[in-house]
């Protein structure tokens, strides 16, 4: 019976978390501030303008005002992801005291409806100035996020219907100038990562199998900041890789009656990041940055069981690192109000239809975002960002086979339309 138990059930858990959010390619949130939405983040790590750069390059903190500054942003994700089935195969139904098909199957299903929704992304950033050189910093925020969830009968439940994660990241920080064109800073990252999958298995009746599962690690993170210029300013930045050792439960109803504890390595991808900022007189500033993730580091997910056999045999992604380029602009309409824009492109890590998930399918994507900065006092400012993001039209040729991965039991054939509107605000208090 236990050959094809739940299959791929822990691999389909773990693949969102590399199937994509609106925010960046593969599963990062770009979203840690409004000030960033409103360029589409280009130059973020050149940008300095508020306590934000806490998390974008630490080095940052140095530019910051004397005394205490404080950053407090939301922003708002509507995701919209349609899939339209083309082709998908029956999947067979599985004797479940045999492990073998009865000789029937399970109904193709329908196309799965609204798989997005809204969503709100925290962020809080503090920053004090000890002296003028040396910067003391605390940053939180959501890393990693996205929440999928298809109708019962959609064509490709046995591959994945629902999807849940959340990495929360604590990130204590310090800055030190060493003279009027260096900085450098550093930063702890303290991660919890949160992750709960559905999906139906083929048995008797399609029970629905359920997996949660967490885990804490620590990393770190490195920047650097040369003001060239007055004017110009080049920011460096690198963000480590983060391993998590989930463990949690995984539950399938009956017949199966499953209820076992399964463990799974998790490895968040490192990042590198080169920005620029360039000021053409009093009013204009030109963004930009290109932005480095190497994906090619997950290449297979093997979940393990208690007693350290495989739960399901390794799920192979051989994914391809990828490349962020961002072009910005602000303008300093008048005292009060700084009017901002900005574009990006962003690649997916996914190298075929034969990888992409069901979880929020992953692909090329485009940005255009504009907002505003309302400087309220000397004190106190508020940004204001927008931005839409335009997927490529994508497909899938996703096998579900058996766990010794010698048999496909089903293919998920179709075509995705994803598309992501960002709504950012954020209070900025220097005091």
């Amino acid at each position: 019976m236990q050959k094809f138990n739940t299959p791929r059930l822990i691999p389909a858990l773990l693949s969102l978390a590399f199937a994509g959010t609106a925010g960046a390619s593969g599963f990062q949130l770009q979203n840690q501030n409004a000030s960033g939405t409103s360029v589409a983040f280009a130059g973020a790590a050149a940008v300095a303008e508020d306590a934000s750069t806490i998390f974008f390059n630490p080095a940052g903190m140095t530019y910051l005002p004397m005394g205490h500054s404080l950053s407090v942003a939301g922003t708002v994700i509507d995701r919209s992801v349609k899939f339209k089935n083309d082709g998908t195969s029956r999947m067979p139904v599985i004797n479940p005291r045999t492990g073998r098909p009865t000789g029937a199957f399970h109904p193709v299903g329908g196309d799965g409806g609204e798989a997005g929704g809204t969503s709100l992304v925290p962020a809080f950033y503090y920053s004090y100035a000890v002296t003028e050189a040396l910067r003391l910093g605390l940053g939180f925020s959501v890393t990693y996020g996205s929440e999928t969830e298809y109708d019962e009968d959609f064509a490709g439940r046995f591959s994945g219907r629902y999807t849940s994660i959340h990495q929360m990241n604590l990130n204590p920080s310090l800055a030190y100038k060493i003279n009027d064109v260096v900085s450098i800073g550093f930063g702890l990252n303290f991660a919890k990562s949160e992750i709960e999958f559905r999906q139906d298995t083929p048995y008797v009746g399609a029970p629905e199998g359920k997996l949660k599962g967490d885990d804490t690690d620590l990393g770190y993170n490195l920047g650097a900041m040369f003001q060239f210029t007055p004017e110009t300013r080049l920011g460096v930045s690198y963000r480590s890789r983060m391993k998590f050792n989930l463990e949690g439960h995984q539950k399938v109803g009956s017949p199966l009656n499953i209820d076992r504890g399964i463990t799974a390595d998790l490895e968040t991808p490192d990042t590198f990041s080169l920005a620029l900022s360039q000021k053409i007189g009093d009013r204009l500033e030109l963004l930009a940055d290109a932005t480095w993730t190497g994906w090619s580091s997950v290449k297979a997910l093997t979940p393990l069981l208690e007693d350290g056999s495989k739960a399901t045999a390794p799920l192979r992604y051989n994914f391809n690192d990828t490349w962020r380029f961002g072009l910005g602009a602000k303008y300093q309409l008048n005292p009060s109000w700084g009017l901002r824009a900005g574009v990006a492109y962003d690649e997916s890590p996914v190298p075929n239809d034969e990888s992409r998930t069901m979880t929020v399918p992953d692909s090329d994507r485009t940005w255009l975002a504009f907002g505003a900065r309302w400087n309220l006092s000397k004190a106190a400012s508020v940004d204001f960002g927008y931005a839409h993001i335009f997927f490529k039209d994508s497909s899938t040729a996703r096998a579900v086979k058996n766990t010794a991965e010698t048999a496909t039991l089903q293919t998920v054939r179709g075509d995705f339309k994803t598309r992501a509107d960002l709504f950012s605000a954020q209070l900025n208090y220097n005091f």
